[in-house]
C-alpha cells in the first residue's frame, strides 16, 4: 500500500488538529475563505473535493457502464438503505436521544432543532465524497458512478417530501441552486475531465499509471478539505463542546448502525467486494452541503438544526475513514472482482 494511504488516519488526525489550531490563530483567513461561496457551496472546498474525485473519474470506462445492469443487486441495496431505512432510523435516533436520554440536558426547543438537523442529514445521501471512499476501497468506478447518479435523480424528487414528512413541515423548499451546483461541480465537471483525460491517455496501462501518480495529490486534497472544514468551525468546537458531543453520539450510532445493516445485506446478497464496499459507504455518508443549506434556510443560521448539520460535517471524514479500513480488512468476506 502506498505511503500516504498506509498512514491516512494519522494524516487526517493531524489535519484535524491543524484545522482547529489555525482556525483559532488566524480566524480572519478562514472567515475570508468561508465567505468564498455560492449557493452555500464553498468554492475552496469544492476545488479540493474536485482534486479528490478527478482520479476516480479517469478510471470510468463508459463502454463498461452498460454491464452494471447485469448486476442490479448493488444498486438496489444502495436505494433501499438510502431512501427506505436511513432517513427513518435517523429520525428515530434523534427523537430517542434528545427527547428521552438527553432530555434533562437540552431544552425542548433546542432538542427539536437538533433532531431536525439530524433528519436533514439522513435525507441527503452523499454525492461527492463517496467517489473518494470508493477509490480508497478499490471500488468499481463504473458502478459507483451509476449508484451516485441514480441517487441524485431520486434526491431531486424525494428529498423535500421525505424531509417534510419527518420534520412535520409542509413547506420545505429545496435549494435547487445548491443541489444543482453541487452535482455539476462534484460529478459532471470531473466526469467530463476524466473522460477527456482517458481519451488522451489512450491505453488502460497509461490510465493506470497516471491514476497511480495522482494518488498522493488526491490524498492531499482530502487533507486540505479536512483542514478547511475544521478551521471554519474551530470557534464553534471550543464554544459548544458539550453540544457537539451530544449531537455526535446519535450520529455515530446511526452511521455505524447503517453500515452494519448494509454490509450484512451485501454479504447475504453475495455482492462482489468492489460493489459491496461503495454500496455500503454511499448509504452511510451524507450530502452535507445540502443539509446545511436547508437547515439554515428553514431554521436560521444560528439554530440548533444548523449546528447539528455542521457536527455531521465534522464527524464524517474520521468516521468514514474508519469504515473504509473495515471494508478493506474484510475483503475476504466477499467474492473478488474479475
Amino acid at each position: 500500500m502506498p505511503f500516504f494511504e498506509r498512514y491516512l488516519s494519522l494524516w487526517v488526525a493531524l489535519a484535524i488538529a491543524a484545522g482547529v489550531g489555525l482556525g483559532l490563530v488566524i480566524p480572519g483567513v478562514f472567515e475570508a475563505v468561508a465567505g468564498f461561496e455560492y449557493a452555500h457551496v464553498n468554492l475552496a472546498v469544492a476545488v479540493f473535493i474536485w482534486v479528490m474525485v478527478y482520479p476516480m473519474m479517469i478510471q470510468i470506462d463508459f463502454t463498461a457502464i452498460k454491464q452494471v445492469g447485469k448486476n442490479p443487486r448493488g444498486l438496489l441495496l444502495t436505494l433501499v438503505i438510502n431512501w427506505l431505512i436511513k432517513p427513518f432510523t435517523m429520525a428515530a435516533l434523534g427523537w430517542l436521544f434528545f427527547k428521552v436520554f438527553f432530555a434533562g440536558w437540552v431544552d425542548p426547543q433546542t432538542a427539536t432543532e437538533y433532531i431536525a438537523g439530524m433528519i436533514l442529514l439522513g435525507v441527503a445521501p452523499c454525492t461527492a465524497m463517496v467517489f473518494v471512499w470508493s477509490q480508497l476501497t478499490r471500488g468499481d468506478a463504473n458502478y459507483t458512478l451509476v449508484q451516485v447518479s441514480v441517487n441524485d435523480i431520486i434526491m431531486v424528487f424525494a428529498f423535500a417530501p421525505i424531509a417534510g414528512l419527518l420534520l412535520g413541515v409542509s413547506d420545505i423548499t429545496v435549494p435547487w441552486d445548491t443541489l444543482l451546483l453541487s452535482v455539476v461541480l462534484y460529478v459532471l465537471l470531473p466526469l467530463i475531465a476524466g473522460f477527456l483525460t482517458r481519451q488522451w491517455l489512450g491505453s488502460d496501462e497509461r490510465v493506470a499509471q497516471f491514476v497511480h501518480a495522482l494518488k498522493p495529490v488526491s490524498v492531499m486534497g482530502l487533507l486540505a478539505t479536512v483542514v478547511l472544514l475544521f478551521g471554519f468551525q474551530a470557534e464553534t468546537i471550543l464554544a459548544k463542546p458539550m453540544a457537539i458531543v451530544l449531537i455526535a453520539i446519535p450520529l455515530l450510532i446511526q452511521t455505524y448502525g447503517i453500515f452494519v445493516i448494509a454490509y450484512w445485506a451485501a454479504k447475504k446478497l453475495r455482492l462482489k467486494h468492489n460493489v459491496a464496499g461503495p454500496a455500503c459507504l454511499i448509504g452511510t455518508s451524507n450530502f452535507f452541503e445540502l443539509a446545511v443549506a436547508v437547515a439554515i434556510s428553514v431554521f436560521g443560521l444560528h439554530s440548533g438544526a444548523a449546528l447539528a448539520t455542521v457536527v455531521g460535517v465534522l464527524v464524517e471524514v474520521p468516521v468514514m475513514l474508519s469504515l473504509v479500513a473495515i471494508v478493506n480488512r474484510t475483503s475476504h468476506w466477499f467474492e473478488k472482482s474479475n
